[in-house]
């Protein structure tokens, strides 16, 4: 029996570090295949990075969950940047932006930033590089870290929350959050994940994304999803999102001290983040918050309307005196 058991246990050590060693190629070829496109800016040891570009006012680009700033530079960022200067940021773990605190790291645990502590980093990220009164817009989980930033910092022209997280929700999250955003899944699970996770998935994901339009032409190729189901982007985006609910709870509860302009834009189709549940709360919260939605459109109005989007950029713009 005894002698069995330790047949048995190195057996699973052995599958183990193949599906660790499987990981660390995908991760290599992740980051090779999908390389900075801005500058990496040190933070107080946290590396951030951000792609800029552009002149005019200041306009900072947060991406939403699993995403980075490719999602961004893939078109929405040109259409904007002969009137703004754009600033797309890497939330912290995702793309090239490093974690806020080295104890994020470790595969069996569940630490993470919080939404208002993503804000202060990315703040002070944008400080470096000259920013000033930027209007912040957040798309999905980029949502509720335009609102942090606004309850953080006094210093900005006004949040843009695209199809953006803003209030609790009822119901529990899909099993694949749960799992790999625990201290057991982080260990074992985002492992397998990462190293075998097929090219299908991928695309039936993403797909339920856009719904239910469709991913713009190369959005894919643009985008490097791989770059996302590296280990430590599973497990930092996991985390952020399966404990992301009680942060949202104690965040509303002080959306009436937003004194600068909010401008929610939102389709009537998305199922991702509902605009019933979200930004259709926010204006009995945020005095003068304005949402606009977009009949038929899902959850990436950046792609599917982006003229919508800029119109809600122009109107902060407007509100605030930038323009």
């Amino acid at each position: 029996m005894k002698t069995t058991l330790i047949v048995l246990l190195g057996l699973g050590l052995l599958v183990f570090g193949f599906v660790q060693m499987f990981a660390l190629k995908r991760d290599r070829v992740a980051a090779r295949n999908f390389p900075p496109m801005g500058q990496l800016i040190d933070v107080d040891g946290v590396t951030v990075h951000a792609v800029q570009m552009g002149q005019g006012p200041d306009l900072v680009l947060l991406h939403g969950a699993s995403g980075s700033t490719r999602d961004f530079t893939l078109a929405f960022a040109d259409l904007v940047k002969d009137r703004y200067r754009v600033t797309v940021l890497d939330r912290p773990g995702l793309g090239w932006s490093g974690l806020t605190d080295p104890s994020h790291a470790r595969a069996w645990s569940t630490g993470h930033a919080t939404p208002r502590e993503q804000a202060r980093v990315l703040h002070d990220a944008t400080q470096k590089l000259g920013v000033t009164k930027p209007i912040v817009l957040g798309h999905s989980f980029g949502g509720i870290v335009a609102f942090a930033w606004a309850l953080e910092f006094d210093d900005l022209a006004g949040v843009v929350s695209v199809a953006g997280v803003a209030m609790p929700w009822p119901d529990g999250l899909g099993w694949t959050y749960r799992l790999n955003g625990s201290a057991l899944g982080g260990g074992l699970a985002v492992p397998v994940f990462s190293a075998f996770l097929p090219k299908s998935y991928v695309d039936s994901s993403l797909d339920a994304i856009f719904a239910p339009q469709k991913p713009p032409a190369g959005y894919l190729a643009h985008v490097g999803a791989a770059m996302s189901l590296r280990r430590q982007s599973m497990r930092a985006n996991a985390r952020q999102v399966n404990f992301l609910r009680p942060q949202v709870v104690e965040m509303s509860a002080h959306y009436g001290e937003i004194n600068v302009p909010v401008e929610m834009v939102h389709g009537d189709a998305d199922t991702i983040v509902p605009v019933s549940i979200h930004a259709a709360r926010i204006p009995d919260h945020i005095k003068g918050a304005n949402l606009t939605v977009l009949p038929g459109i899902g959850h990436m109005p950046q792609h599917a309307d982006p003229q919508a989007v800029i119109d809600a950029i122009d109107r902060v713009a407007s509100r605030s005196g930038l323009r």
